[in-house]
């Protein structure tokens, strides 16, 4: 598995395709049309890959970067970046990914447009809807993951317990322990 999705949030998880973004040098986790295919069908968005090219892999950083810039105006509580608006409308007017039920159960199909079409829509409801109160972005200064903090008393820290928190809280006992040694 090439993509991580620790939100449970696909457009969230589409913008943490772009990991540690306040290191001098980010993790890009879409750097070839083929690792963006895989994201699609890894994210469970698309049954098979739909075969990216080079302009879907520049439309799809471009719609990654909008979400994101929506994400943290919201979470920020400032106005909305005109561009970033214009951008998410734009795509979340494509044509949705083609669901079919058959034989074997429901299948995904579609174009990159397609699943960009999809991850557009979800954000417009996220950033225009009370799920927007919801974004936080992951307490672990590496990471720049965002989530919707769903948690009983909205107290979550961490995009994931199994990897952030895990981290976090481990280096914290070591810490604890080595000025106890001390």
């Amino acid at each position: 598995m090439n993509h991580a999705f620790p939100c449970g949030t696909l457009p969230l998880d589409f913008v943490g395709t772009l990991r540690a973004r306040r290191n001098e040098l980010p993790t890009e986790k879409l750097a070839t049309p083929a690792l963006l295919d895989a994201w699609f069908v890894e994210s469970g968005m698309l049954d098979l890959a739909p075969g990216a090219t080079e302009v879907d892999l520049a439309l799809a950083v471009e719609l990654r970067e909008s979400i994101y810039a929506l994400v943290t105006a919201r979470m920020d509580g400032r106005e909305l970046p005109a561009n970033a608006v214009a951008e998410v409308n734009l795509q979340a007017a494509g044509v949705p990914v083609t669901l079919r039920l058959g034989p074997g159960g429901a299948t995904r199909t579609g174009s990159v447009a397609q699943g960009l079409a999809a991850l557009a829509r979800e954000t417009v409801e996220i950033i225009g809807g009370a799920d927007g109160d919801l974004l936080r972005e992951c307490a672990r200064p590496e990471c720049t993951q965002t989530y919707l903090d769903r948690s009983r008393g909205h107290r979550r820290e961490w995009c994931a317990m199994r990897t952030c928190g895990n981290r976090v809280k481990a280096a914290s006992y070591r810490a604890r322990r080595h000025s106890a040694q001390g």
